[in-house]
């Protein structure tokens, strides 16, 4: 079961539980650190990003999520504060559910409820994994976590046909690594045939 594939709710369902779309440009917060959960997200078309920061200002990207997505599921579960951001990358609509009627939904939508589980499960899973391998001092196995962690959330499992949609910014943030080592390390993989790069864009 790939990640993805757990949490789509269909919409209708979502707004006969008083979901409403929220419409987002580039920049908004629609959390930020600190802030109750009070809503389910599932974005309808745009890109999200859950990041937080170091105590130098240091820019940490938890994950980027896109169309048909869900973010900050977790927390609906917990009475604990956002430990994170979520910043509208580009303009982005978002349905979101008051928190006390997405638990009646999964209530009366046992399914639901159960893919849910399954969903967090998978994201635990591939988590740890990435948690793993940024560990290593290697930055290979850096990168390599981080686009396996990413390519759990989408169906096609082909090899170098998934499109990592991060900037090597991004992909620095996200692993801890300078800018220059992702170039540098990025050039390494697609000579060993771990990826491909196309106009600049990887595929993995």
């Amino acid at each position: 079961m790939k990640t993805i594939s757990c949490m789509n709710i269909d919409m209708e369902l979502l707004n006969s539980f008083g979901g409403e779309t929220k419409v987002y440009k580039r920049g908004d917060i629609i959390f930020r650190e600190g802030d109750h959960a009070l809503y389910y997200f599932q974005i309808n078309e745009g890109k999200v990003k859950l990041n937080n920061y170091d105590d130098n200002g240091k820019e940490f990207i938890q994950n980027i999520f896109g169309k048909n997505q869900s973010f900050g599921d977790s927390m609906i579960f917990l009475e604990k504060f956002y430990p994170i951001n979520a910043i509208s990358l580009e303009s982005s609509k978002i349905v979101r559910v008051p928190k006390n009627n997405f638990l009646e939904l999964l209530e009366q939508h046992p399914k639901i409820s159960l893919g849910m589980n399954a969903c967090l499960s998978q994201r635990l899973y591939y988590k740890v994994l990435m948690t793993q391998n940024m560990s290593s001092t290697n930055p290979v196995l850096r990168l390599k976590g981080l686009m396996e962690y990413l390519k759990s959330y989408y169906e096609d499992d082909c090899q170098h046909c998934f499109r990592i949609e991060l900037t090597r910014q991004q992909i620095a943030n996200l692993t801890g690594l300078r800018v220059e080592t992702v170039i540098r390390v990025l050039k390494r993989m697609e000579k060993d045939n771990l990826l491909k790069i196309i106009n600049r864009k990887i595929l993995y």
